[in-house]
């Protein structure tokens, strides 16, 4: 099999590289260095570099890793919480019709 790559939309890469922002000044602001951060998270310090640039292939662990020894891993208990579209959708699929019946 061949690695495939799948194109990204350029709003995600945004997004990514914006959360990749605010973990490196959470990083930052705790006055740790890189090589601190990827000591504690168990990750080398090109894959902290990477995830604090967005790069969309580092793995969900490493997010909760980094999460984690910042003291932000409640953070992730927020995310998707309040799907407000999923919860329409659902209503609105459990809804009722009426039939039409036709008079004999």
């Amino acid at each position: 099999m061949s690695n495939r790559t799948v194109p990204t939309f350029p709003r995600y890469l945004r997004l990514a590289e914006g959360l990749g922002d605010r973990i490196a000044t959470a990083r930052m602001r705790r006055r740790l260095t890189v090589t601190e951060m990827a000591e504690r998270m168990g990750v080398t310090r090109p894959t902290l570099n990477r995830l604090e640039r967005g790069d969309l292939s580092i793995g969900l662990g490493v997010l909760v890793r980094a999460l984690g020894v910042l003291g932000l891993d409640e953070d992730l208990a927020k995310l998707a919480a309040d799907d407000e579209l999923g919860r329409r959708l659902a209503d609105s699929s459990t809804t009722t019709r009426r039939r039409r019946t036709t008079a004999p």
